[in-house]
């Protein structure tokens, strides 16, 4: 392979955690035929690593290695990715293709873009590829993918668990037990069931519909909004209340559950008059992200009380600063992004990043289903789900956070 065909591809993967491998709690995961509506699981043509193993941090590498390397391409891994300095920073004018994750992304603003001219494909491992401005990315004419469905139903399960944590005040009870206590009237007193109660979600696309059927049997009175209309055998199947606007739905809705993308629509929608209109006492879930919320005005909902609770595991931006007020507000449940990267899902988005590498060089058309950008325009999943324009405004505050574990 001569120096012209050779290509870099800079992948940017979350740390590794203190013991690599970790010791598994099971040896292997179930093998789905295909996802819910139908469409095929990522199909490369072989695999380098063990489903079911760690895949997403540096040292896993996504399975890539051998595969990159035998084509005789340069493959550079890192979690080093925010501040100038960085080593993402350092070899990103040379790349020629960028593999990041939404739960430590790697942020292409439009002043990166602007230094990268040999940068023709960005690959989001996993769902969600507003860390790239995607108008630079349409000017630039660089080609913008990410593995749909992938991690769907693992941010569907996740949303669902995150809902009756809130609702049924779970974390402060499981706090409880550790410190000792048997402090049963202070466990409960927030505690209540949600059978019976009004639940919407915001977008009912792949995640939102998969929430929507999961909350069915707790026999709650189900509610969505979407720009899309489902059809009505579904909304009768399901028992839904379709709104017109997400006004509408929070008006009478105890529990609210965000599923849109990010875009310059919906940037910080969830903002101090839109929250007003909620019920007091209502809760947030947002699996979603982080800027779909106004940041403060989240935290003032919670500290008066007109939001009961606010659970997620979306933030922004991401890794959150270790000064951001998400961390300490009162009465939320909140997680470090991890609803889409489960053992389980790490298996597919891996294997679909590999499927769209086969594709690129092998000069394949890429699956329309994984596509967001190309041809200089949205494309694709991100012509159905996306509009063009920027929302990683901000984002250069990732560099504040400190790793603090250990």
């Amino acid at each position: 392979m001569d120096d012209k065909s050779k290509q870099k591809i800079l992948c940017v993967l979350y740390e590794d955690s203190g013991k690599y491998p970790p010791e598994y709690s099971r040896e292997t995961i179930p093998v789905l035929p295909h996802y819910p509506d139908g469409q095929t699981m990522p199909s490369p043509r072989s695999i380098d690593f063990t489903p079911g193993h760690l895949l997403g941090s540096v040292s896993g590498e996504l399975g890539l290695r051998r595969f990159v390397t035998d084509l005789g391409h340069e493959l550079i891994v890192t979690s080093d990715k925010d501040g100038p300095g960085s080593k993402f920073e350092r070899e990103l004018p040379s790349a020629d293709i960028v593999i990041s994750q939404p739960f430590w992304p790697a942020y292409l603003t439009a002043e990166r873009i602007a230094r990268s001219p040999n940068l023709k494909l960005a690959i989001t491992a996993g769902i969600g590829s507003d860390h790239v401005d995607l108008q630079s990315a349409i000017d630039a004419n660089i080609t913008v993918c990410e593995v749909t469905w992938c991690n769907s139903i693992s941010v569907a399960e996740h949303a669902v668990m995150q809902m009756l944590a809130l609702v049924r005040d779970y974390i402060p009870q499981y706090q409880w037990v550790v410190k000792g206590g048997w402090n049963i009237a202070d466990a409960v007193s927030r505690s209540y069931d949600i059978e019976g109660m009004n639940v919407g979600v915001v977008a009912a696309g792949r995640i939102g519909l998969a929430v929507l059927k999961r909350m069915k049997p707790f026999d709650v009175k189900l509610h969505y909004f979407d720009r899309h209309r489902l059809a009505p055998a579904v909304e009768e199947e399901l028992g839904l209340t379709f709104h017109e606007n997400v006004e509408s739905l929070v008006s009478v809705c105890d529990v609210v559950s965000i599923h849109c993308p990010l875009h310059p629509e919906t940037e910080h929608m969830f903002n101090d008059e839109l929250i007003s209109k909620m019920k007091r006492g209502s809760y947030i879930v947002n699996t979603a992200r982080g800027k779909i919320c106004d940041r403060d005005a989240i935290v003032r909902a919670l500290e008066s009380g007109h939001l009961a609770g606010y659970a997620g595991d979306v933030w922004f931006p991401q890794p959150a600063p270790n000064d951001h007020p998400w961390r300490a507000m009162p009465n939320h449940a909140m997680t470090p992004h991890t609803s889409g990267t489960s053992l389980s899902a790490q298996a597919r988005y891996a294997a679909g990043v590999r499927e769209i590498l086969e594709c690129w060089f092998d000069g394949r058309p890429i699956r329309d289903e994984y596509l967001i950008v190309q041809g200089g325009g949205l494309a694709g999943a991100g012509a159905h789900s996306y509009t063009e324009g920027n929302v990683t405004a901000g984002s250069a505050d990732a560099s504040r956070y400190k790793n603090r574990s250990g």
